[in-house]
C-alpha cells in the first residue's frame, strides 16, 4: 500500500488504522509517502515512512513510495479514504480475472453520491463543454456526465474496462509500473493518472472499473479552491502538450470563457452577484499562464 501524504497526518492515520484492520487481506507493506509535509508524518508501528526532501506532488510523491514498495503489486491510496473491512481483500479478488491490469473501485461522497471514477481519455471537447458556466446547472444529467468524459456504464454492481480510472484507488502491478517508469513527474497535481492509464494501454494493459467494490472519497477537501484549479488546468494543459492539441485547447477554452462572459452579464443584469469580466480575465489568465 503507497499513502501519499501532505498536511494534517489525522486522515492518513486513520487510513493507516482502517489499513491494519483489514479482513484476509493480502498487505504485505504500508508505506507513507511524505511529501516534505509541513507537519511531517510520525512514525508508527506496522508502517513505513519516507520523507521526501522537497514537494513535487502526487506523481512524485507516489514514485518515492513505490521505489521502496517490495510487494507484486502496489495499492495507490489517497490519505482521504474511508475504507470497509474487506476493501483490499475484495479489490484484489474483483481484479484478479483481469491481470495484468490497472483495477480501481467504485466511489462515493460523504454523503453517499456516487462519484464519477471511470473516465473517457479526454479530448478538447469533454474540457470546453465542462469549462461552460451555463451548463453546470446540468451537472446531475446523464448526457452531461458524457458530454465531460465520464463512462456513464460504470455503475455500482458492474465491472469492465475503461479508459481510465482516477487515482484515488490504483491496484497495478508493481513490475508494470515500474516497467512504464511510473508517473510523469511533470504533472504536479491532476492527469498524472490519464497519463499513465494512457502509457500502459499502449502496451496492453487495460484499466478496469471493478463496481463490486465501493470507498468513500473526501475528494480535495484539505486543499485551496483556487489553487486546485489552477493545478487541473496546469496538468491538462501538460497533458494536451503531451500527447497532442494544446493550442487547439487553449483556443476552445478561450471561445467557452467568451460564452461565460455573456452568460455571467446576463445573470449579473438580473442581480446575481457575479464579477463577468473579472471572470473572464482570470479564466483567461489560467488558459494562457499569465499568473
Amino acid at each position: 500500500m503507497v499513502i501519499p501524504h501532505f498536511g494534517d497526518p489525522a486522515p492518513t492515520q486513520e487510513l493507516v488504522r482502517q489499513l491494519l484492520a483489514q479482513q484476509d487481506s493480502p498487505i504485505v507493506e504500508i508505506i507513507v509517502s511524505d511529501d516534505h509535509s509541513p507537519t511531517p508524518f510520525p512514525p508508527a508501528p506496522g508502517i513505513r515512512v519516507i520523507h521526501r526532501e522537497t514537494n513535487g506532488g502526487f506523481g512524485a510523491n507516489v514514485n518515492s513510495g513505490a521505489a521502496a514498495a517490495t510487494g507484486e503489486y502496489l495499492l495507490i491510496l489517497n490519505s482521504d479514504l474511508e475504507i470497509g473491512p474487506r476493501f483490499v481483500a475484495d479489490l484484489v479478488e474483483a481484479a484478479a480475472p483481469w491481470q495484468p491490469c490497472v483495477a480501481g473501485s467504485a466511489m462515493v461522497d460523504p454523503a453517499g453520491h456516487p462519484a464519477p471514477t471511470a473516465r473517457h481519455f479526454p479530448t478538447t471537447g469533454h474540457q470546453v463543454t465542462e469549462w461552460l458556466t451555463p451548463l453546470a446547472r446540468f451537472r446531475d444529467r446523464r448526457p452531461l456526465h458524457e458530454a465531460v468524459g465520464h463512462d456513464t456504464r460504470a455503475v455500482r454492481g458492474a465491472t469492465l474496462p475503461v479508459d481510465w480510472l482516477v487515482g484515488a484507488v490504483l491496484l497495478i502491478p508493481t513490475r508494470v509500473f515500474r516497467d512504464v517508469g511510473g508517473f510523469d513527474e511533470r504533472f504536479f497535481m491532476n492527469s498524472e493518472e490519464v497519463d499513465l492509464q494512457r502509457r500502459l494501454r499502449g502496451v496492453g494493459i487495460p484499466s478496469i472499473y471493478c463496481g463490486t467494490v465501493s470507498v468513500t472519497h473526501e475528494s480535495g477537501g484539505s486543499s485551496d479552491p483556487g489553487r486546485r484549479r489552477t493545478w487541473l488546468v496546469d496538468s491538462r494543459l501538460t497533458y494536451a502538450n503531451k500527447w497532442g492539441g494544446r493550442r487547439r485547447l487553449q483556443l476552445g477554452l478561450t471561445a467557452a470563457s467568451v460564452a461565460n462572459l455573456g452568460w455571467n452579464t446576463t445573470r449579473r443584469l438580473r442581480g446575481v452577484d457575479v464579477a463577468p469580466v473579472a471572470t473572464l480575465r482570470s479564466e483567461l489568465d489560467l488558459i494562457w499562464g499569465r499568473r
